[in-house]
């Protein structure tokens, strides 16, 4: 089975789509996508399709998604040529009742979250040991398998909401991580179209603000650097009632001093991010 979920959904069995069209069947199958090889129970089921006050037939409707989902399945099966009929699972060995939940048994195949937080990992790694140009291809590489917000044609309840701002913050993290990479080497000038975007996106995530200064400054740009930084002042102030960090601050002195000196580049230098973001 492949497992799709950073972006639209898509889920493959025998190289034959089982992603419904209906939405709840298709919340469903996207939490036990995510959680691939694991019981989801029953509960967080419940909660992610009825929030908190699930009707009385909770339970029989579930149960009438999950059949839904493994006749998908079964048609998927059926239609494997390359697969003797004795060696082929069943509809109800993919998706598994089990004692208070349900299993989705991917058998082994592609999860691009699985694949995004390896690449990402060996980025990190590469990051810690200073091998720069191996830090930013491994994590260029993790990042292009983000075709949009993860479940981004799924309609999401508490449970799949909450994945996807934890997935959210990872790729965060991850781009966070590229860019500092390629301000080491020296990329500044090929980030700035990009760091403009983002600083307009995020208009509170500090660390990329941090880093679209240390850019505008090392081509030649304090001016510019400089209005950066008081236009996230000013976001922080009207919308978080905060003030930037004491190590964003000591980035702006560093510029206001700098006489085309070299900035401190490491991450942490320039602090991390308010969470809270603004369009």
């Amino acid at each position: 089975m492949d497992i799709d979920v950073l972006g639209a959904l898509a889920i493959r069995e025998n190289g034959a789509s089982i992603t419904p069209t209906a939405p709840k069947p298709r919340q469903v199958l996207a939490l036990l996508a995510l959680h691939a090889d694991q019981v989801v129970p029953v509960t967080a089921l419940t909660e992610e399709l009825w929030g908190a006050n699930p009707p009385r037939s909770a339970r029989t409707t579930l149960q009438t998604y999950v059949l839904q989902l493994r006749e998908l399945i079964a048609v998927a099966l059926a239609g494997d040529p390359g697969e003797a009929p004795a060696a082929q699972r069943t509809a109800k060995e993919v998706l598994v009742t089990s004692p208070g939940g349900y299993l989705l048994v991917s058998g082994g195949g592609a999860s691009d979250v699985q694949e995004f937080e390896r690449l990402a990992g060996t980025g990190y790694r590469a990051m810690d040991a200073e091998d720069f140009p191996a830090a930013a291809r491994q994590l260029r590489e993790a990042l292009s398998l983000w075709s949009g917000p993860a479940f981004a044609d799924v309609q999401t309840g508490v449970q799949l909401a909450m994945e996807a701002k934890r997935l959210e913050e990872s790729r965060l993290c991850a781009l966070d991580q590229r860019i500092e990479a390629d301000l080491r080497l020296g990329r500044h000038r090929e980030l700035l179209a990009e760091l403009t975007v983002l600083a307009s996106r995020y208009r509170t995530h500090e660390n990329l603000h941090a880093q679209f200064m240390t850019a505008l400054h090392r081509s030649g740009r304090r001016g510019e650097a400089l209005d950066a930084y008081q236009r996230l002042r000013a976001t922080l102030v009207r919308d978080l009632g905060l003030e930037p960090s004491a190590r964003l601050r000591r980035l702006q002195r560093s510029i206001l001093m700098a006489n085309n000196a070299e900035l401190p580049l490491q991450a942490e230098e320039t602090g991390g991010h308010r969470l809270a973001q603004v369009g």
